[in-house]
């Protein structure tokens, strides 16, 4: 069991995988038994969160910095520049309620959304680091409520009995 709770935790870190693939690897008989729920959730929204300081200081230090160098500097400088423009476009949308914005950008499990990409985007738009990390915390439960449901079948059932 420590074996999968280690799985988990370091799937849960992993970009664009995160949270949203290590709940379902958790919750599934792969790797040996299901997980209890609530140790698997709290593994998973640890490993997820643990890279969050990281990125939010020192992405950006670390894009700005390879933007002119000879074989990195075009994909690190269109990365800036595509974070800068979708996070001031965020802004324009989300109005006084860009906390609640980035929240729900990471709580919504779809491809490319995440705390890794929400981090990101909170670092390029110079959001406060606590509310911004409470709000990355939030979506990162949400997005965990979502695939544990989403795991167990419910909306699966839910569409069943709907239709």
């Amino acid at each position: 069991m420590f074996k999968k709770f280690l799985i988990v935790f370091f799937v849960s870190m992993i970009p664009l995988i995160e949270l949203r693939g290590a709940v379902p690897i958790g919750l599934s008989t792969a790797f040996g038994d299901a997980l209890p729920i609530v140790p698997l959730y709290i593994v998973c929204i640890l490993g997820n969160m643990l890279p969050v300081p990281l990125i939010f200081f020192f992405a950006r230090k670390v894009l700005v910095w390879g933007s002119d160098k000879k074989f990195i500097g075009k994909f690190f400088k269109f990365c800036l520049e595509k974070g800068e423009k979708g996070g001031k476009k965020l802004q324009k949308k989300a109005g006084g309620s860009l906390y609640f914005a980035l929240f729900l950008f990471v709580g919504i499990p779809l491809p490319g959304t995440g705390a890794w990409t929400g981090t990101l985007a909170a670092s390029l738009l110079d959001m406060d680091f606590k509310k911004s990390s409470i709000a990355i915390m939030a979506g990162v439960v949400l997005a965990g409520i979502i695939m544990g449901l989403a795991s167990a079948g419910v909306f699966g059932a839910l569409g069943a009995f709907l239709s």
